[in-house]
């Protein structure tokens, strides 16, 4: 899988810009502020239909701009097809081979994209909603089946929490409508559950020896999917969704008081464990980022695995974080084999010798300009 075609209309600091490019390496290169990440979040835009920058879709729009546009030529094993996301005061539209798709979760998976930032390295040491992110964007974009689990999930939790939070307002509550709201909730939980417990050993399996390679066979990295749950490989969904209404039964009032769904995947982590150590409590910051660029490389391999095509790879400005072992590592591992998409202000410290006949693109000031190859 590649991206051939990016056009962008009124989308941040771009009025028009349109770029064809390798389906190797592309870098881009500019100073800070010139509209590099920009270029970078439009591409995760056009896959994923929101940004992983804001939750205000707005703030892509140009400041001058009535709306925005980001549209793109993807190639696939199976052929070519284009994608287009259109933002506007009025809301978002998404275009698969030109048709409007009326639910987002329809069109999400058709360009997949692992994006790999700075902030990225926080994934392993960051707060328990940064993982349960990682999890859901992922998985969303290899399993249409888990996206639509997850979208269900999250419209019934948000009717619990908002009756939870009536009944503490007016201390009134139907039973029976908690009962089915629950019954909801446990089936849909359960889904999940199952499906990020398969997902966590998949790309253990994965990462494992990654680390191991990039640590020089010193640790061993080990991955736990941390439920108020017992999950396990023999766990049947309906074990799992009579667990989940136990926990609603026993802690009924409580949640009544707080006015809030207190279990459940939306309450979930995973655990990094380096040679059976808690590499988040006890680990340093090498061991950290080594965990992190592990879990990065290793979802490349699970989503060819799970869909039949290699993702496309987004590296905003991350090579300048990465010491030269894990950044030989990084770029051995995509050599020739993903497309991807890389911004940096300068190649000095970058390993040229591993970058096989880049495209490499000029940018500033909104203007993105090719060198000559």
């Amino acid at each position: 899988m590649y991206l051939k075609k990016l056009t962008l209309k009124g989308y941040r600091n771009y009025s028009n810009a349109e770029v064809t490019f390798s389906n190797q390496i592309n870098v881009f290169l500019g100073e800070n502020a010139q509209g590099k990440t920009n270029i970078m979040e439009s591409i995760y835009v056009l896959a994923m239909t929101r940004s992983h920058r804001t939750s205000n879709d707005k703030e892509l729009i140009g400041w001058d701009q009535d709306f925005a546009r980001v549209a793109g030529t993807v190639e696939k094993s199976s052929g070519e097809y284009p994608l287009e996301i259109i933002l506007s005061k009025k809301g978002k539209k998404a275009k698969l081979n030109h048709l409007e798709q009326k639910k987002l979760s329809r069109y999400i998976g058709h360009l997949n994209v692992i994006l790999f930032a700075p902030e990225d390295l926080s994934l392993v040491k960051g707060s328990p909603s940064v993982r349960r992110k990682f999890l859901d964007m992922e998985m969303g974009q290899m399993s249409s089946i888990y996206l639509y689990h997850l979208v269900e999930y999250q419209k019934v939790l948000k009717q619990r929490n908002a009756y939870l939070k009536q009944h503490r307002k007016s201390g009134k509550l139907d039973q029976t409508y908690l009962s089915i709201l629950n019954e909801q909730l446990a089936a849909e939980g359960a889904e999940l559950l199952a499906q990020r417990f398969s997902f966590t050993r998949r790309l253990e399996n994965w990462a494992r020896p990654i680390h191991s390679d990039i640590s020089q066979g010193k640790e061993t990295l080990m991955l736990e999917y941390a439920s108020s749950f017992s999950v396990t490989s023999e766990t049947d969904k309906e074990q799992l969704m009579n667990d989940l209404l136990k926990q609603y039964k026993k802690h009924e009032q409580r949640e009544k008081e707080q006015g809030t769904t207190l279990y459940g995947p939306h309450r979930d982590d995973i655990r990094f464990f380096v040679n059976e150590k808690n590499v988040q409590t006890y680990g340093s910051q090498g061991q950290q980022r080594t965990t992190a660029l592990s879990l990065k490389l290793a979802e490349i391999e699970l989503m060819n695995e799970m869909t039949g095509e290699y993702p496309v790879l987004l590296l905003d400005d991350v090579l300048s974080e990465l010491d030269d072992e894990r950044q030989t590592h990084l770029l051995k591992t995509i050599q020739d084999k993903v497309q991807t998409f890389l911004t940096t202000t300068s190649l000095d410290g970058v390993k040229k010798e591993l970058l096989h006949h880049p495209r490499i693109f000029n940018v500033r000031s909104g203007q993105i300009e090719m060198e000559s190859e």
